[in-house]
């Protein structure tokens, strides 16, 4: 998927553990990591937004598009 999702980045530039984001963010372990994994088909808003106020940061931080390579 072109897709990727830098929440792991973001959590080594803020110094913060991945429990205390899910804590701040009201999600699972579980699910965070699956953010983390590059697993995620879809994100809610409403999640994008909690971890954008966790993180301090904006959507571009956390999510990037990487085309994939045309064969």
């Amino acid at each position: 998927m072109p897709i990727i999702v830098n929440v792991d980045v973001m959590l080594a530039k803020r110094k913060m553990s991945s429990s205390e984001l899910a804590e701040k963010v009201g999600i699972t372990l579980a699910n965070l990591s699956i953010l983390k994994n590059n697993k995620a088909k879809a994100i809610r808003f409403s999640t994008l937004e909690a971890l954008c106020r966790a993180l301090d940061c904006q959507p571009a931080d956390i999510l990037e598009y990487l085309p994939e390579e045309h064969n």
